[in-house]
């Protein structure tokens, strides 16, 4: 098992879902924590508040984008590719997986059961995502773990 699988291994068994996994790879690349914005990604799981719509890996890999290139306080501005490199990452997504909608991708779940049989194909679709938005941040100059 490589580096990254072994991290969402972790993360997935520590009860984190797909939206806040995807920020904790970035902010752990950072050596770094942010546990209001772990809190704050955990209403966009399961495809946005349970509802299997909108994939979180999809989110939570546009909100490692806005990590880097999002507008974040009053005296500035979001940087000019920033949007380009969320329609990029969105067009790869639709894509790579087909669609955008969680219960697309991994069926219809009752969440509250045992069945964790979905956490496999999540973990797939992160890993390929995670690679892409780092190949993103690349293509565009960014030093990938290092915002400051």
């Amino acid at each position: 098992m490589d580096d990254l699988s072994l991290r969402l291994f972790k993360f997935s068994s520590e009860g984190f879902c797909c939206a806040q996994i995807m920020y904790k790879l970035a902010l752990e690349d950072e050596d770094t924590k942010n546990d209001d914005l772990i809190r704050s990604a955990q209403g966009l799981c399961r495809g946005i508040a349970d509802t299997q719509k909108t994939c979180g890996v999809l989110t939570g890999g546009i909100g490692v984008l806005g990590l880097y290139g999002a507008k974040g306080n009053e005296s500035e501005d979001a940087k000019e590719d920033f949007a380009h490199m969320v329609h990029e990452f969105h067009t790869w997504f639709k894509t790579e997986f087909g669609t955008t909608k969680c219960v697309t991708l991994i069926g219809e779940r009752d969440f509250t059961s045992a069945d964790q049989s979905f956490k496999p194909i999540c973990a797939g679709m992160i890993q390929k995502a995670y690679v892409k938005v780092y190949e993103i941040l690349q293509e565009h100059g960014y030093e990938y773990g290092n915002r400051g």
